[in-house]
């Protein structure tokens, strides 16, 4: 359990330095690294990163950058496909899962590699404004028709990929949050975070209800995520953040094209 606990903690790490969406590379850690299939990882992953997600959602709302009625909202549609997720995980082969998985992974070094490119704060003026906006006088957003519908559709894709891959959902949430809000990013991301938390736990609730949720490998695999939380956040004040997006891109493609492999061998 020792080796598990250190690919937790390297997961904990990778969160801290980079971001809600690091946590994707916890389920290629436990296929390569503890021999898990697919299906096996992924509520392992949803544990891990979701208890990591609790801690920061915390520390955001004590810092009231959480948007807790838009988070409430966009989990509670997560929470309704996430089971459907989860159910389509245990029914497909192993490799056409990897190999999806793979897709995705690929699509987030792409995205984290742009994003080392220009900050969230410096992205291109909008041409309209979006659906979700925030009244500077009550610092509450104002909740309309269109914003309420374009966060449940987030919500929806966000808690499908949770259940079906076993991640948090990140990679999701916060560019549909920059897309359809005028949040800042402090608030994206720790609203991000919040949502993350919710449906990965809701996850893990239904996977460990149908047995699915492997305990002596979660535990120790979780711990140390959150271990590496703590001493990710040490790192990354010291560290800059483009470069920290280029290395994560760069070993997201890496592990990507291994599972890959792994699934057309």
């Amino acid at each position: 359990m020792t080796l598990v606990a250190l690919l937790g903690f390297v997961v904990g790490i990778v969160l801290a330095l980079t971001g809600a969406g690091g946590g994707i590379l916890a389920v290629p850690l436990l296929v390569f690294g503890a021999g898990l299939s697919m299906a096996e990882a992924g509520p392992i992953g949803l544990l891990a990163v979701g208890l990591a997600a609790s801690l920061g959602a915390g520390m955001g709302l004590r810092s009231g950058t959480v948007r807790y009625k838009a988070a409430l909202l966009v989990a509670a549609a997560g929470v309704v496909c996430s089971p459907l997720g989860l159910w389509l995980a245990q029914r497909m082969p192993n490799r056409p899962l990897t190999a999806l998985f793979a897709i995705v992974l690929l699509y987030v070094a792409l995205r984290a590699w742009r994003r080392s490119r220009c900050t969230m704060d410096a992205a291109a003026p909008r041409r309209t404004p979006p659906p979700c906006r925030l009244d500077l006088a009550r610092g509450k957003l104002n909740w309309t028709a269109p914003c309420a519908r374009a966060l449940c559709c987030a919500g929806l894709v966000a808690g499908g990929l949770s259940g079906l891959l076993g991640v948090g959902g990140g990679f999701v949430m916060v560019p549909a949050l920059q897309r359809f809000t005028d949040l800042g990013t402090q608030s994206v991301l720790a609203t991000s975070l919040a949502v993350i938390a919710l449906v990965s736990m809701a996850g893990v609730a239904a996977s460990a209800a149908t047995g699915h949720l492997q305990g002596a490998v979660a535990w120790p695999f979780a711990l140390g995520a959150l271990a590496g939380m703590g001493a990710g956040r040490l790192l990354a004040a010291r560290l800059p953040g483009a470069r920290l997006q280029q290395g994560f891109a760069l070993v997201s493609g890496l592990v990507a094209v291994a599972l890959l492999v792994r699934a057309t061998a």
